[in-house]
């Protein structure tokens, strides 16, 4: 890395991430809900998962790579779905999608993006498209054409959002939605010169402030105004024949995100998904669930192979990566961490973070004696 951005850890990466934005968009990226005890307990619990290595492997020759929907990908890692990345950099999702292509690794849209879909695609790579439904289910079912229309492998349906989770500091720091500023934001934002230039800034300049996109233009509001009837993502009343009807719109492959429990997991596979994504949401939804990583063995037993499982929330090393491999997880999915490397330095800070996972997930492995994935299971203590 250029000595500018001299950060040799994701903890590097979040700290500049912290410096360099205003309080309150920091605290959206990194806080939780209420308590915060899910995120304490996510990290805890990967700090109790220890393994056995064993030594003289011949470990000159590391594989990394992984199969994911039959595909080959460099590293059992994607970029999960965040919203609200265009306010941490000018055109943040476009980043983000950037340095994944170059990394060869998935990269996740978020439907709560505030770019669309097709200025997002122009990164190329692998793309998979994240669905929160809309108050319209008619929007919903449009987006969701136009992701499969755009080349989208992969539909994830978000589902442990049922309600508006409680995040507080939101209401103390004044960044709320809309964004507004205010006598408690004020100050914030003209103390950090750099975002408010290089991000709203550029937005004024470029021709405004970006909008929740892929919406119709009648119902598209900038992030300074309310969003209109219909243009609310609603999901108090989704349920399992909600999930059925998106199985049967989409071609591709089905996803189910915030999948905790093993019933559900069952259900999802029964129903015809083609994967779950064990997560709590990064300790951002219910704040007494359990923890990711802890969930995740008895969801890989009840699925018995038969469908992708993937590990989200917490994770901030390349061991990480390996504990959920090491556990059953076929992949892992990465949000809080590229979105520090973005808010550090737009793409070169999200290359950065990928750079840094890579490095420590090929450690790892030769530390531990595993030259492959395949041999990092036997190995956990």
């Amino acid at each position: 890395m250029k000595g500018d951005l001299a950060c040799y850890n994701i903890a590097d990466l979040r700290e500049r991430a912290r410096r360099r934005l205003p309080h309150g968009i920091w605290e959206y990226l990194e806080r939780g809900v209420e308590d915060e005890a899910g995120m304490a307990r996510n990290r805890a619990a990967f700090e109790q998962v220890t393994f056995r290595p064993r030594v003289l492997r011949g470990v000159h020759a590391i594989d990394t790579s992984a199969q994911i929907f039959g595909q080959a990908t460099p590293l059992p890692l994607a970029l999960a779905p965040t919203g609200a990345a265009g306010l941490m950099w000018y055109q943040g999702d476009l980043a983000l999608a950037r340095a994944a292509a170059k990394a060869g690794l998935p990269f996740t849209i978020s439907s709560a993006s505030t770019m669309d879909l097709e200025q997002i695609a122009v990164a190329g790579g692998r793309l998979w498209f994240q669905l929160y439904l809309w108050e319209d289910r008619a929007l919903s079912f449009d987006v969701v054409q136009r992701a499969h229309e755009l080349g989208c492998e992969a539909l994830f349906v978000t589902l442990d959002l049922p309600v508006p989770p409680n995040r507080e500091y939101i209401h103390r720091n004044g960044f709320g939605t809309p964004f507004k500023l205010n006598a408690r934001n004020t100050l914030d934002v003209l103390t950090h010169p750099r975002w408010l230039a290089g991000v709203m800034g550029r937005y004024s300049v470029s021709g405004g402030i970006p909008t929740q996109a892929n919406l119709p233009d009648r119902l598209r509001a900038k992030i300074t105004k309310g969003a209109p009837p219909g243009a609310l993502f609603k999901q108090d009343d989704l349920d399992w024949d909600g999930v059925k009807d998106l199985r049967d719109r989409w071609p591709g492959k089905l996803i189910l995100k915030g999948v905790l429990h093993p019933d559900d997991a069952r259900q999802a596979l029964a129903l015809g998904a083609d994967g779950v994504v064990v997560s709590n949401h990064g300790g951002r939804a219910l704040d007494s669930s359990i923890a990711s990583i802890e969930a995740l063995p008895e969801i890989v037993s009840a699925v018995g192979g038969k469908m992708t499982v993937f590990l989200d929330s917490g994770v901030r090393r390349g061991s990480d990566i390996i504990k959920a491999v090491a556990l059953g997880a076929d992949a892992v999915l990465a949000g809080r961490a590229p979105l520090y490397g973005l808010s550090a330095a737009g793409e070169a800070g999200v290359t950065r973070a990928l750079d840094l996972l890579r490095a420590e997930t090929t450690r790892t492995m030769a530390m531990l004696g595993a030259r492959s994935l395949g041999e990092v299971r036997a190995l956990l203590g």
